[in-house]
């Protein structure tokens, strides 16, 4: 019984995000606007991540991926090996500054990989090889934000943050 209401939940999770990933491809990279709520967004990303002990769920602060994601969406980032990365995938890496960065892989370059974010008009300064990559972004729920209070006992986890900023 307990597998068929979490086959159930991932497959809901699952349907919210390719409605999701259409809004998203239709959205116009100025203008982004999601109606899922910031803590229905975390309910369902902890719903996919859920007994994977390869996936972490974390917020994105910043604009450089839309209309991927952008502020307060709530990603799932999948443990890889940085020889499994393509062109492509987004990585989330530690860059040479210490902050944890979400941006699309563009190009292979010498000793790793070259990362962009999306409306940066240039590629960020730190290559992603295997001692920096914590992952790839498996799945995106992007929101509506985060509540200016928040309540106290709220049952959800406080998440770690993860920039999609300009280049460093």
């Amino acid at each position: 019984m307990q597998e068929t209401t979490t086959a159930r939940r991932i497959l809901t999770a699952s349907a919210a995000l390719l409605v999701l990933l259409v809004t998203t491809s239709v959205a116009a990279k100025e203008h982004y606007v999601a109606g899922t709520s910031y803590d229905a967004a975390v309910s369902d990303a902890l719903t996919v991540a859920a007994n994977r002990p390869e996936m972490n769920v974390v917020r994105v602060a910043g604009q450089s991926m839309l209309p991927y994601f952008s502020d307060d969406a709530v990603i799932v980032v999948k443990k890889i090996e940085a020889a499994r990365l393509r062109v492509g995938m987004i990585a989330v890496y530690v860059n040479r500054f210490g902050e944890k960065v979400a941006h699309r892989v563009i190009a292979p370059v010498a000793g790793g990989w070259q990362v962009k974010g999306y409306n940066n008009d240039r590629a960020d300064t730190t290559v992603v090889d295997g001692s920096n990559l914590l992952g790839i972004v498996y799945a995106t729920f992007n929101s509506t934000g985060r509540a200016a209070v928040t309540v106290a006992g709220a049952s959800l986890p406080v998440l770690e943050t993860v920039l999609a900023a300009p280049a460093k």
